[in-house]
């Protein structure tokens, strides 16, 4: 869908389209007019994926046994991961996993631009994976698809890249708020995760794309909430303490999970086969699924039970359905299931499966906090806490250290279960997880991936613009170039040509071995009876820094600060390639700092 201009009829009449609303509608009116589109068609791509999920899944299970072990298990998920591998490979044709990460990587190198493929096929792939079993989540496929949309909407527009930032963050919080029929968590999940700006300018686009998504979930589905949750027991404060404690615990897993999920990618990034990839995450995901059932697919099933004090549904369809009255059986089988999640998770993208980890971070979060409470209530300490209650906040706390997203967890939590009168004790465990991760992971699991490469845009708006900012875009190529064996002579005409007073001294082959500064050699220059004695590897110096040609903008300003220097020569290995000047950066920054900043 992006603007392309070419011949025909459809492209004059278009072309005519956007001339006429660039002198017609002002550029804020016609952004609410645009997130309001955003927000209807995202909406509608949230409900086609949930329907297609559910289709395929029921399609493929409603006939399989609550009572006994399922064999099938072994081989559902094995299928789906194939036939989404050879669509992404032969239609798709490109990589559409880790979708939010590829959100915020289009925003920070990309100028919000995403394809307009990336519209539609990451709902067909994430449906597949899912539904034939995979351990993942459709949030993270609908932000993708959700951004995708509202930049491609943008693009056909011809709208500045400042605007499709916001529009990109338009679609991502109207995905969510349409998937889970939350919409404050939808605009939350685009400041924290995304980490577009909250001003004036972004606060109205970002909330009607979002209510109108979520208002397109409610019509369709009707007015409930995600998952049905009823306080059957009121909070008090003396429970705060066992709530506390929760939170800490929430970080302690959430960091598990991070830690897992970036040792199973670098696992599956060494295995250079696709075929051993599929075999080996296939074989992990089918292993785990048939023996811990829950495993399969979102997993909303499951928290629904345990939100409703089911705990015995929980071993349905496995091995273990003999055990489903033994109360320590139980403990160390959710247990193990908050331990398995992250691997078949991993298993499932890493063998070519599509999904995020936004639904198996509720999903851990949710066992969590019941076995939490349950282990708890059965050591008999005196006082009982409530299961439901407790798997509540533990999605928050997940939620929250996983993700780096305090706010959007809270609300997310309350939105999608109603459990508002739980707000107190939702902050305490989202706040206490996140501030236990943090000590020990700067980085969500979506950031740090782009963080390590220094690609990561963030709320710090002078690293933002940094990170927006190219050495390619801001090298200068006019500085004449000098040979070491040059004489005096021969160097004197080269100034008498050029208007810079830096000059790199470069061998036959291109490699950079030094720099003359005009004022080294000023006292020397005139002097008639050195011109065919004295030579410019004589008096040329070392540069006080090398700028290699793949740095970051962040490292290049941390050479300029070390070294003080005023010109730094940038090199592709030992080539040289051109000098980059604090002056040239600082206007570009300035010009990047209106274009983005502003409002």
């Amino acid at each position: 869908m992006a603007y392309k201009e070419h011949n025909g009829p459809l492209s004059n009449w278009w072309l005519s389209l956007v001339m006429w609303r660039e002198r017609h509608i002002k550029e804020k009116n016609f952004l609410i007019i645009l997130a309001l589109i955003v927000g209807l068609v995202c909406g509608f791509a949230a409900l086609i994926l949930k329907w297609l999920i559910h289709v395929i899944s029921d399609l493929l299970t409603s006939h399989l046994s609550t009572t006994s072990a399922n064999w099938t298990y072994l081989a559902l998920p094995v299928i789906g991961i194939i036939i989404v591998t050879l669509f992404v490979r032969y239609i798709v044709k490109d990589n559409i996993s880790h979708g939010v990460t590829r959100v915020l990587y289009a925003i920070s190198q990309r100028k919000s631009r995403l394809k307009a493929h990336n519209m539609y096929t990451s709902i067909v792939a994430s449906s597949i994976t899912i539904g034939f079993g995979g351990s993942v989540g459709a949030e993270g496929p609908i932000v993708y698809t959700g951004a995708a949309i509202g930049s491609n909407i943008g693009q056909a527009f011809r709208l500045s890249p400042r605007i499709l930032m916001l529009l990109v963050g338009c679609g991502a919080a109207a995905g969510i708020a349409g998937i889970f029929r939350a919409p404050i968590a939808g605009m939350l999940f685009t400041l924290e995760v995304l980490m577009i700006d909250l001003t004036g300018a972004t606060v109205m686009p970002l909330l009607i794309s979002s209510i109108t998504a979520a208002t397109v979930a409610y019509v369709a589905e009707g007015y409930s909430a995600e998952f049905f949750f009823t306080q059957s027991e009121e909070f008090f404060t003396a429970k705060i303490p066992y709530v506390i404690l929760l939170g800490i615990f929430c970080g302690f897993v959430s960091l598990y999970f991070t830690r897992v999920i970036g040792l199973m990618e670098g696992l599956f990034r060494s295995m250079k086969s696709r075929t051993v990839k599929i075999c080996a995450g296939g074989a992990i995901l089918a292993t785990l699924i048939f023996l811990f059932p829950p495993l399969y697919g979102e997993g909303y099933t499951s928290i629904n039970h345990l939100l409703d004090g089911d705990t015995s549904s929980i071993v349905d369809g496995s091995f273990f359905y003999v055990d489903r009255d033994n109360v320590w059986f139980i403990a160390i089988y959710i247990g193990m299931i908050v331990l398995t999640k992250v691997f078949a998770t991993s298993a499932t993208n890493g063998a070519g499966g599509v999904g995020g980890t936004f639904a198996p971070s509720l999903y851990v979060g949710a066992m969590a906090g019941f076995v939490f409470a349950y282990v708890f209530n059965n050591l008999d300490f005196g006082i009982e806490i409530s299961n439901k209650n407790f798997a509540l906040m533990g999605m928050a706390g997940v939620m929250s250290g996983v993700m780096h997203a305090p706010l959007m967890a809270i609300f997310l939590t309350a939105e999608m279960t109603g459990g508002y009168n739980l707000f107190l004790p939702l902050l305490i465990v989202s706040t206490l997880s996140y501030g236990t991760i943090r000590i020990f992971e700067p980085y969500s699991i979506y950031t740090m991936r782009l963080a390590k490469r220094g690609e990561l845009l963030t709320h710090q708006k002078d690293k933002a613009v940094l990170t927006l900012l190219k050495v390619d875009n801001v090298i200068e190529t006019d500085c004449k170039q000098v040979n070491p064996d040059m004489s005096l002579k021969e160097m004197v005409d080269v100034i008498a040509t050029s208007h810079r007073n830096i000059f790199p001294a470069v061998d036959l082959e291109g490699n950079l071995k030094g720099v003359v500064l005009l004022d080294d050699i000023r006292n020397i220059m005139f002097r008639s009876d050195l011109y065919r004695t004295m030579h410019v590897h004589k008096f040329m110096s070392m540069p006080p820094a090398r700028i290699d040609i793949h740095d970051s903008m962040d490292e290049v300003m941390k050479k300029f600060d070390q070294t003080n220097a005023w010109n730094l020569p940038v090199v592709d290995g030992d080539k040289y390639v051109g000098f980059v000047s604090k002056s040239k950066i600082f206007n570009s920054y300035r010009r990047v700092l209106r274009h983005y900043i502003d409002d």
